[in-house]
């Protein structure tokens, strides 16, 4: 169990937006905004206006509290049945089922009203992101790709980015959604590993479940090595020089040795969760440097 799940809220309205922040784990936003600035910088060549800039971040976030809402609506039963997660606070009775869907439609609105205001193709293509997004929570239930399914969810980032900045969808986003698509499949089958017991007790479906955690793992490796390679193609197709490739290479340099860990069980799959903010991280200083620095 984390240790944002264990804490009782405290009185008051301070208490009250602790208890939110727990409920949609604001602490992990972190983990990918990373990538959604780096190919913002990207589609916008340089450093965007404020204006697009604050309204990409606003409906990134927006879009993330929505899914993870509505996840712990869906999820609500199954999280009760599970140890790790039977003191969330949907389960526990901190927060009521209807708080969490009122939760997601606010935000799916918030959505909209940041893709209306930057132009017509995010304002159509939002309720598709949407779908994605709210959809992962019952793909569980029928299908072991989840995991790809959930990769797919952080894969809007790279295309949102150039639609909301460019309000067109060139071939080297799609080399983006690509990379994105494996290197979040892969965090999101290191992360699913933690749950195969309970997955399969409670009938639910995984990638690890329908593997097994020994071919998961090579599995994770194979994605990682996939989404470099794309993500090597994409900066070569926006020219991102020596910055992008240098941050890139140690990337994979920190992957290998996570992933080597990983397949002999010395690393555990939360020292992973951290280190991939820090691979987002490295990412975003190679973009960075890339695009602002005239030698890159």
């Amino acid at each position: 169990m984390e240790a944002s799940e264990r804490l009782s809220p405290a009185p008051g309205a301070r208490g009250r937006l602790g208890e939110l922040a727990r409920f949609l784990e604001i602490q992990n936003v972190a983990l990918n905004l990373p990538f959604a600035v780096a190919f913002v910088l990207v589609a916008a060549a340089g450093l965007p206006r404020l204006e697009p800039f604050a309204l990409v971040v606003v409906a990134f976030v927006a879009a993330r509290n929505a899914g993870h809402a509505f996840n712990r609506w869906a999820d609500r039963d199954l999280d009760a049945a599970n140890p790790r997660t039977a003191a969330r606070a949907l389960p526990s009775g901190r927060l009521s089922p209807r708080f969490a869907l009122v939760t997601t439609v606010a935000c799916a609105a918030v959505v909209f009203a940041a893709a209306a205001l930057l132009n017509r193709l995010a304002l159509e293509l939002a309720p598709v992101a949407l779908a994605l997004v709210l959809g992962y929570s019952y793909t569980k239930r029928i299908a072991a790709a989840t995991t790809v399914f959930l990769g797919l969810v952080e894969a809007i980032t790279p295309a949102a980015a150039f639609v909301a900045l460019d309000g067109t969808l060139p071939l080297a986003a799609w080399l983006a959604v690509g990379g994105v698509l494996a290197w979040g499949t892969a965090f999101e089958t290191v992360h699913s590993l933690g749950d195969v017991e309970s997955d399969r007790r409670l009938g639910l479906r995984s990638l690890p479940v329908a593997l097994g955690p020994a071919r998961s793992r090579q599995l994770v490796a194979a994605l990682h090595g996939a989404a470099l390679v794309l993500l090597a193609t994409f900066g070569y197709a926006e020219r991102l020089r020596l910055p992008y490739e240098v941050a890139l290479a140690a990337i994979a340099v920190g992957v290998a040795l996570s992933d080597r860990a990983f397949a002999a069980g010395t690393v555990d799959g939360r020292t992973l969760f951290v280190r991939h903010f820090w691979f987002a991280a490295i990412f975003l200083a190679g973009v960075g440097l890339a695009v602002f620095l005239p030698w890159g």
